[in-house]
């Protein structure tokens, strides 16, 4: 019998800086009630009436996530985020906001994903992941063969999913990695598709640090 192993964390630090007592409070308050329930998940349980679900992967301080689901109120918003300070961060926006749409996964999103029925996600937001831009880390990254099955058979025929990022060799490795999986077709039909943000598209503070080697990417895909 083989021994299992799981996968290789594609995200690094879990906190940096303390989080604040004010936050920490609010975050001991408010995420329990926030938080995916452990085991399989409907979401038709966590809000009966959601026209859809979308799910954000990593969603870093969770302005997108928030901003989104405040376009949004009939829309189920699922985040995942390993990062504690992150974590905090979306607690805040979502309470100061006062979303009843947001559910929250503070772990790995491919546990959640895991849990996931098949065809229950309308969209897939992956924003500016970790890169891991040294070649022997590559194997971190987020966006591997797997992942991608994985993320087609969440996905509802038709549904979309966005990778955007600020490194070049990472647009190039997704690219080619989500081109590979026959339940994805990429959108673009000219160079604006990928290098202007899309119109619903909400910068995050992430971005707007220019960490990266390249200008914003961002690569649109549709569920066949």
């Amino acid at each position: 019998m083989s021994e299992h192993h799981p996968p290789l964390r594609s995200y690094g630090r879990l906190k940096s800086r303390p989080i604040k007592p004010r936050q920490a409070a609010l975050v001991e308050q408010r995420l329990p009630e926030l938080r995916i329930p452990a085991g399989a998940v409907e979401p038709a349980a966590l809000m009966p009436n959601a026209r859809e679900t979308w799910l954000e992967i990593g969603f870093g301080g969770g302005e997108h996530m928030a901003a989104q689901a405040g376009r949004h109120p009939d829309v189920l918003v699922l985040g995942a985020e390993p990062f504690t300070n992150g974590v905090a961060s979306a607690v805040r926006h979502i309470d100061e906001q006062g979303l009843s749409n947001v559910r929250l996964h503070d772990g790995d999103v491919r546990e959640l994903i895991a849990r996931l029925p098949a065809a229950s996600l309308a969209r897939v937001f992956i924003l500016f992941p970790d890169p891991w831009p040294k070649a022997r880390h590559h194997k971190r990254r987020l966006v591997q063969p797997e992942t991608v099955a994985e993320l087609a058979r969440v996905l509802k025929p038709g549904g979309r999913l966005r990778f955007a990022s600020d490194w070049a060799d990472y647009v190039d490795w997704a690219l080619a990695r989500i081109g590979e999986d026959s339940s994805f077709a990429w959108q673009a039909d000219r160079a604006d598709d990928w290098r202007v943000p899309p119109a619903d598209h909400v910068t995050t503070r992430y971005e707007e640090k220019r960490l990266g080697d390249c200008a914003p990417v961002f690569l649109d895909f549709v569920r066949a």
